[in-house]
């Protein structure tokens, strides 16, 4: 996925991956209750993911259809979080997140069954 999207842009495609098509109206709705942002706010952040080949705009109504995924913009952070701030290595960032002492006895748990079942399916 080379489409780079800014937090505010993340906001507005949440809403598109929470609830599927929405109008461009409906989305202001939404994220006027959720975070305060007025119709102008969304109406231009909505305006640059169209621009940016992140959402369709469709009639009538300006209707709005995701272009990309949830787990596509994961992965594309993911891959370049990795390469940023962890010289490429998923494993320094597999250790950060195991040294940090932030995770909880549930969260570990969840992380070695993960790493069990990648193991077992042979995509290690």
């Amino acid at each position: 996925m080379s489409i780079k999207l800014f937090d505010s842009e993340l906001k507005v495609m949440d809403v598109l991956w929470k609830h599927g098509d929405k109008t461009a109206k409906e989305i202001s709705d939404i994220l006027n209750a959720e975070i305060h942002w007025n119709m102008n706010t969304t109406y231009t952040v909505i305006k640059k993911c169209i621009a940016k080949g992140a959402i369709l705009r469709s009639e009538p109504n300006f209707m709005c259809h995701s272009l990309i995924s949830k787990e596509e913009v994961r992965a594309a952070e993911a891959d370049e979080l990795i390469s940023k701030l962890f010289d490429g290595s998923p494993d320094l960032l597999f250790a950060s997140l195991l040294g940090s002492n932030k995770l909880t006895d549930e969260q570990i748990e969840h992380l070695k069954k993960l790493v069990s079942e990648l193991d077992r399916s042979g995509l290690k």
